[in-house]
């Protein structure tokens, strides 16, 4: 069973375009556990995401290969947790914003890390 919070951070953890497609083409020869593998190698992706990501993959969904692709399909999910963030770094809070959102996502550290730099960086940039 897939839950939400797996599904949202398949969708807002970066992976290069290569490993997307070699997993694709992994799953496609019924490689599913290599498969999996790939996508978690040189991503965020944990042991509970990472089939969630392939599933997406294979029904032709694609996941974003930067921070900032990342940060676009999370404005698309949860509007109210970017807010949420928003206003934390608004207030100096960058610590806080990271925790909101691993709270919210199972995000990794370093995932979460690089997401609120991106909105960060938006941010500054009005």
């Amino acid at each position: 069973m897939t839950t939400a919070k797996a599904r949202t951070t398949a969708l807002i953890t970066p992976v290069d375009q290569e490993a997307q497609d070699e997993a694709k083409a992994l799953a496609g020869d019924g490689r599913t556990a290599k498969a999996v593998r790939r996508l978690r190698k040189g991503s965020g992706l944990g042991l509970g995401e990472a089939p969630v990501a392939l599933s997406l993959l294979t029904e032709g969904n694609t996941l974003p290969t930067t921070y900032s692709q990342a940060l676009d399909t999370l404005q698309g999910l949860d509007t109210q947790l970017v807010t949420e963030m928003t206003a934390l770094l608004n207030g100096g809070n960058r610590d806080a914003a990271i925790r909101l959102l691993r709270e919210r996502t199972d995000i990794d550290l370093a995932g979460g890390y690089h997401l609120v730099t991106e909105l960060s960086t938006r941010l500054s940039g009005r």
